[in-house]
Formats: C-alpha cells, structure tokens, sequence
C-alpha cells in the first residue's frame, strides 16, 4: 500500500512544519536513565546484551565530547547495553545513509529528515513506529512532530527545528559600512556592492553540494509562490505555476552579480576551513546563508573552537518586491532521531532519553541547534540563534526544505538542475523542466 506523505499540521494544509509547542506541562518526556529500566514496555528483559548502533553528524568539537558523554551515560544507566556510535561529516552521512537504506542495513538509531524521504523509508519497511511506544515525548513534542508523520503515525522525534537564513560577521559589516541588517533583496544587492567596494567576498556558498546553492531557489520560491501553489505540488507534483520561474530569474539575476566566493562552483558545505561554513568562520568572507547549525559547525573548524563568537550574526532572508508569497514564511527543517524497524527497543528507550529535558538542555546550551522540547528553549545561549528560535515560532508556516519535500529523485532533480543555473548551464525553465520530469517519471 502507498503510503500518504503527512507534512502539514496548519489548518491549511501547507507543506510545512508547524512550530508552536503544545502539551507537555507536567515537566517534560520521561528520561529512560532516570527511570532505572533499560527498556521500554514491551522490550528485552534488563541486563540483556544489546548493542545499539548510532549515526549522527556531531562530528566535531563539543558537540562530539557531549554526544560521547551522552551515550557512556546511558550505558552506565542501562546494564547490558552498548551504544556504537558513528559520528561523521553530514554529507558523508547522508551518502552512507542512502547506502544503507538501499542495503535495508539502516543503524539503530539515525538522524531522519522526514518528508517524502521518511515515506519512502516507511513504505520501504525499514523505519520503527513510535506513535505507542513514545507517546508521551510525541505529546510533549505537539505539533512539530507533523513532519515525521506518516498514516498518521510518528516514525522519528524531532529534537532540533530550524529555519534558513544569513549567518554573517557584524565587524565586516561594520567596516563596509552596512549599518542594518538587510530587510529586502535591495537592501541586499546594495549590502553586496558596500562589501565588494570594501574589497571583502560578500558570500560564501558551498555549491560543490548543491543543497546550499538550492536552498537559494527553494527561498525565492517560498517569496514568489503563495502558500495554497506549493500545497498543490506537493500533492499534484505539478511545477507549472510561474511562481517557480520567477524564483529561476532571481537566482539568475543573484549569480549575475557575482557575490559568491572564489570557486564556489566547487566549494564544499562544511567539510573543512575551506569549505562554506569555513570561510565564514575564518572571516575570509562576510556572509552565508545556512540553517540553524552553522553556530556549532563554524566552532569545530576554527582553531580556538569559538567560531566568530561575539562577531556573530542573523538576518532571515529578504523580502522579495512583488512576490505572492507571505513575507514572513520561513524556510527550514530539522532532524529526528528514527529507529530502525528491526532494532532492539532499548533503541527506543534511547531516543526517549535523547529528547528529555536533561539531554535538551545540554544540547540548546552548546548551540548544538534548536531544541524541540519545549521545557529548554529559554536554553539556548547564543544570540544570534535566540533571534532564530523567535523568527521560527513567530512564522505563519515554516517550509519544509524542498528536496526532503518531495523525496530524493524528484528533488534531486530539483538540486542538479539549480546547480547548473549557478554554473551558466541553466535556465529558470530548464529547473522547472527537469524538476517535473522527475516527477513525471515517479509517476
């Protein structure tokens, strides 16, 4: 049977995350270690041998001491069990993840996107339902779980949401003389043109990935296309509205201008002082745009592990003049933990454990990301991510990022095609053309 993708709470239906917390006013999710079993009803008997494989892209600094510290907790706690876990660079995760799915050889416990990835995956038999299992997270997680929400049932537990915009060095902006953050994409190509004349590399952009250069046509797309035109697609696969090549000639019209970093057409996302997340970090260029885990990221590639520390800024991404797309819609997503469908319930017991508030709170608190319970929010201790946190509860609807939207061939359609565009090998209709035929082809 075909599963139905659910990837809407709004009253609209949209494809969106919905982002308001609801439930969970007796204080949290039930904490597996403060409980003193080591499985969850229904699962092995304690003491049991059991190991447990974990995949997650805490690779680096911190978050990788605090994720190690995690799993020995755990394991400490719960007599008999082991934690294996594989902490790697996000591409290279999402290469091995893809690969392991199509093995049905998935890990224990991984970070799942949701959206049509997660139907595939649920259809494919290979991923657990939580819905029984982990109610009372579910409930105290309310609306945000939407997102990983198949049939009507929870296959994975956001534990960080967050929404796109520009992470950018506030001392450079300075210097350039850009007093405020850009509101409008004119605002924006003059922030450009005052960085360049300055003699800085106004953007980095980690194309050599293509999702970082998508990103720019999934935003313009969220700004030219109202909301009711990209409900239709997500349920029809139908890319004709000419919202979606208005969003072509903006980024057409962005590339032109040439803001990007030397080589970004091969520049990677994250992997090293090099990459786009790198050159930010390391102050060779004055901004990028990038989701809510650029904080952590930009720490584990600098030396003293602080990133730009207090030089760090946000802005959400401009309004565009004539778009019919509401204006404080945001882009974004998150990452779950999901369980494989055939692995041990102390599996279960952890991803329970990893959304309590204890394990929350350290993770806001390192700015790891945004966290999803809503008992540790007021956790999150950088600034520029608590200006972040209160652009994401504020939108109307946050979009969910387009490639996880619509599934991997349909959206990796979508990225190759946009890939090209920053190239000069592509055209707004080109996108479009080679979007729709990968949809037709799904059939």
């Amino acid at each position: 049977m075909k599963t139905t993708r659910a990837l809407s709470l709004m009253a609209s239906g949209s494809l969106v995350l919905a982002l308001a917390a609801c439930g969970g006013d007796d204080g949290g999710g039930t904490d597996a270690a403060e409980e003193g079993g080591s499985t969850a009803e229904g699962g092995g008997a304690a003491g049991e041998d059991v190991t447990i494989s974990w995949w997650h892209n805490s690779n680096t600094g911190e978050g990788l001491e605090y994720y190690e510290q995690v799993a020995a907790d755990f394991e400490e706690a719960n007599p008999g069990v082991t934690i294996e876990m594989e902490a790697m660079q996000h591409e290279d995760m999402l290469t091995q993840l893809d690969a392991a799915f199509q093995a049905g050889d998935t890990p224990d416990v991984y970070m799942e996107r949701g959206g049509g990835e997660l139907a595939d995956h649920v259809e494919a038999g290979l991923t657990k339902d939580l819905t029984e299992a982990a109610a009372e997270e579910i409930e105290l997680l309310g609306g945000t779980v939407q997102g990983w929400t198949v049939d009507d049932k929870v296959y994975a537990l956001p534990f960080s949401v967050g929404v796109v915009g520009f992470w950018y060095n506030t001392e450079m902006f300075e210097q350039a003389g850009v007093t405020e953050a850009p509101a409008t994409w004119e605002d924006m190509y003059a922030a450009i043109d005052q960085l360049k004349a300055a003699g800085m590399e106004p953007l980095s952009v980690g194309a050599g990935d293509k999702w970082p250069a998508a990103h720019y046509w999934y935003q313009f797309s969220l700004r030219h296309c109202a909301e009711d035109v990209l409900t239709e697609a997500v349920q029809s696969l139908d890319f004709s509205d000419e919202c979606f090549i208005r969003a072509g000639e903006e980024v057409e019209q962005l590339v032109a201008a040439e803001p990007f970093n030397r080589g970004f057409l091969s520049t990677s996302a994250q992997s090293g002082p090099t990459s786009a997340s790198g050159l930010l970090a390391t102050e060779q260029v004055a901004m990028e745009m990038q989701g809510h885990w650029e904080p952590g990221v930009m720490a584990g590639l600098t030396e003293d592990g602080e990133g730009l520390g207090e030089k760090l800024g946000w802005f959400p991404f401009p309004e565009v003049e004539g778009g019919e797309g509401d204006p404080e819609a945001q882009l974004g997503g998150g990452d779950a933990w999901g369980v494989a469908a055939d692995a041990p319930e102390q599996a279960v017991d952890f991803v329970r454990h990893l959304l309590s508030d204890e394990i929350q709170q350290g993770f806001a608190e390192r700015d790891m990301g945004l966290p999803t319970n809503p008992n540790v929010t007021d956790a999150v201790s950088d600034p520029a991510l608590a200006q972040l946190l209160e652009v994401r509860d504020s939108a109307p609807y946050v979009q969910l990022y387009f490639d996880t939207a619509f599934g991997q061939s349909v959206g990796g359609a979508m990225n190759d095609a946009i890939a090209l565009m920053f190239a000069g090998q592509a055209s707004p209709q080109d996108i479009v053309d080679d979007t729709q035929a990968a949809a037709d082809a799904e059939g």
